[in-house]
């Protein structure tokens, strides 16, 4: 009988310690501000769950530095069969085990951005949370254009740089026309009870050819500008997001690989039934005056 070696090769289990050394080994420090995408089942068998993996993040970076995750639901909480609405407290995200757990944590705020929510903890949570709907969905006044401006780092735990959300605020920096300014308004319940209708980007018709399956990460790898290291077995990779947005940008407003720049590309948002106006005042960049986001 043949035997397949990958249904008999032990599964590692993975302790916090482990992921703490790891972590410290790829460079990540106390008082660092990162950015998390994750897969749980990449690790092998941890001791503890998702609970371990947030823990030893924590560990590392101590109070003194930022946590961030997505907790994202992209538009789930507002299918047919679902609540229909967004409510910071309650509605899960699609973004994996470890993002899920964390943003119900105690000490984790969450922003009000109805379909990509991000859940923070740390030095800087609450001012990286508390204005994200009034601002872009990953614009740079967002939770995580705030963190790269600090000066901060993504980490990719388990999934390659396909996962990684950061490229989505090169895009909306550079102005990239797929995606619409807040051109879509769903409802959002705030922790006090009153219903708003809360604005979110207008995604594209279409694959972005640069993006989506990150083709800048073949740069940043050639010139040495991210980490890699093996915990367990998930493959875990760091890097300066100052660095990820000069090489994404380069490549979005130049085009590469007979792919034409942003400028040059004629897809455009999406349209469905959440489609409005923009709220958004380019030139200021705000919203606008009569927007409902400025009260609450």
């Amino acid at each position: 009988m043949t035997v397949n070696k990958a249904e008999t090769s032990p599964v590692p289990t993975v302790t916090g310690a482990d992921i703490v050394a790891g972590l410290r080994e790829l460079g990540l420090t106390a008082g660092a501000g990162v950015m998390v995408h994750s897969s749980l089942k990449s690790f092998g068998r941890v001791e503890g769950g998702a609970r371990t993996v947030i823990a030893a993040l924590m560990e590392v970076i101590t109070p003194d530095g930022t946590l961030l995750f997505p907790s994202f639901n992209h538009g789930r909480a507002f299918e047919a069969g679902q609540p229909g609405y967004f409510d910071p407290r309650e509605t899960p995200t699609t973004n994996g085990a470890i993002p899920d757990l964390f943003w119900r944590m105690p000490e984790v705020l969450r922003s009000l951005a109805p379909t990509h929510a991000f859940a923070a903890w740390g030095k800087n949570a609450r001012r990286y949370t508390e204005f994200h709907h009034r601002t872009l969905t990953m614009g740079p006044q967002s939770p995580l254009g705030l963190l790269w401006k600090d000066g901060g780092y993504g980490l990719l735990l388990g999934v390659g740089y396909g996962s990684n959300t950061f490229h989505h605020v090169v895009e909306t920096t550079v102005g990239a026309p797929c995606l619409g300014p807040r051109t879509e308004a769903y409802p959002v319940r705030l922790p006090g009870g009153r219903s708003v209708m809360g604005r979110a980007w207008g995604w594209r018709d279409g694959s972005c050819p640069f993006t989506k399956f990150g083709q800048y990460q073949r740069e940043m790898r050639a010139r040495g500008l991210d980490r890699t290291r093996l915990i367990g077995n998930s493959r875990a990779t760091l890097f300066p997001l100052r660095d990820c947005f000069e090489i994404a940008a380069r490549i979005l407003r130049n085009g590469a690989d007979g792919f034409p720049p942003c400028s040059g590309c004629p897809i455009r948002p999406l349209r469905n039934p959440w489609t409005v106006p923009s709220d958004w005042d380019a030139q200021a960049q705000r919203p606008l005056p009569d927007s409902e986001s400025w009260t609450y």
